[in-house]
Order: structure tokens, then sequence, then C-alpha cells
């Protein structure tokens, strides 16, 4: 891990010196950023939305049918092969996504663990709790500047 320590130090140790939890905030933008974008991008985003849309109808449909099984049923029938669709859209930008965040993510253990103890970043949280709440966070504004689905 010592050459990605370096490539990583070299990418984001301006950030760092910034000190926490700046630094840990600017780094989970810029990792949300670039998974948001590859998210956008290697995806059909009119195809996605448009299957979320049946979706929402669809378990709509199936909440007023509380007293139908069989109706309730056939209404799931028709909620699966979306959600299959669903599935196969999102499984190409996780599989580019996946490997870079787990080298990161063990780039920044090393950086923000201190003789084995986690470093608090914000409300006595570790680095890696404040890097998922700064990550839903930045994720949720990030996806609804870009309209992402």
């Amino acid at each position: 891990m010592a050459f990605l320590s370096g490539f990583f130090n070299l990418i984001f140790g301006w950030a760092i010196n910034l000190g926490a939890p700046y630094n840990l905030m600017i780094i989970t933008f810029i990792i949300t950023l670039f998974t948001t974008l590859v998210y956008k991008f290697t995806t059909n985003q009119e195809r996605l939305k448009s299957i979320r849309e049946e979706m929402k109808g669809i378990q709509s449909e199936i909440k007023n049918l509380k007293n139908s099984p069989e109706k309730m049923l056939e209404k799931q029938k028709q909620l699966s092969p979306l959600m299959l669709e669903s599935y196969k859209h999102i499984f190409k930008p996780m599989l580019i996504t996946f490997l870079p965040l787990i080298l990161i993510l063990g780039w920044l253990r090393e950086t923000f663990t201190a003789n084995g103890e986690d470093i608090k970043i914000i409300f006595g949280l570790s680095w890696l709790w404040s890097y998922i709440l700064f990550s839903v966070i930045f994720s949720i504004i990030i996806r609804k500047v870009l309209k992402v689905y």
C-alpha cells in the first residue's frame, strides 16, 4: 500500500494539510462527485427515471390492494422485472467505482488512524462514520444538482 499512499498523498495531500474536519469533507466531496459522475455517464438516465416512476406507481397500487392478495401478487410480479432492469443499469457504475473506492478507503484508514486509534473528526465520530455522514449529505446535493436518478 506504500505506492498507493504516495499516490493518494500526491492527489489529496493539499487537503490533508487543511486539518479535520475540512480535509475529510473535501476528500469525501471529490470522491462522491467522481462516483456520481461515473454513475450519471454510464447509465441511461432517462430509462432509469421512467423505471423509478413506474415502480412508484405500482407500489402505490400495491398499497391500495391490501384487501386483495391475488391482485397484490399480480402487481408484485410486474414490479420484479423493473427492479431487475434497474439493477442491471446500476451494476456497471458499481463495477467501475468499486476498486478505486476500496483503495481510497484503505488510504483514508491509514491517514486518519493514529497509533491504532481512529482520529475523531466531527461530533466525536471516527473518520469512517464522518466519511459516511459527509458522503450521504454530498450525494443528495450532487444528485439533485446534476439531476442523477
